[in-house]
């Protein structure tokens, strides 16, 4: 499953839906597709999914895979919805996903 997350201020961004659900989960909403948040409820969306994030930088990380085997850490998979979070609430625009 995609999950397309899409604003009026940014590109839409499209992420693996085990990501998205994580990074819904993160911002304080459920795993409900299709889904919204209104553009007062951003900034405060924007700041959980960023300190939800600090909070596993910070946390101790298990090396089991691999040497060949390179991951993408949450923290890289968040940018672009870092980012497209971070223009809505500049343009004070709603976010959906479907």
């Amino acid at each position: 499953m995609l999950v397309t997350f899409s604003t009026d201020a940014y590109a839409d961004i499209t992420m693996f839906g085990d990501i998205a659900f994580t990074m819904l989960e993160m911002m304080g909403h459920s795993k409900t597709v299709p889904g919204a948040i209104l553009a007062e409820d951003v900034p405060e969306a924007l700041n959980r999914l960023k300190a939800a994030i600090d909070a596993e930088k910070a946390s101790p990380q298990v090396e089991d895979q691999d040497e060949d085997e390179r991951v993408v850490n949450l923290a890289d998979r968040a940018l672009p919805l870092i980012d497209l979070l971070t223009a809505a609430a500049k343009a004070e625009s709603n976010v959906m996903w479907k």
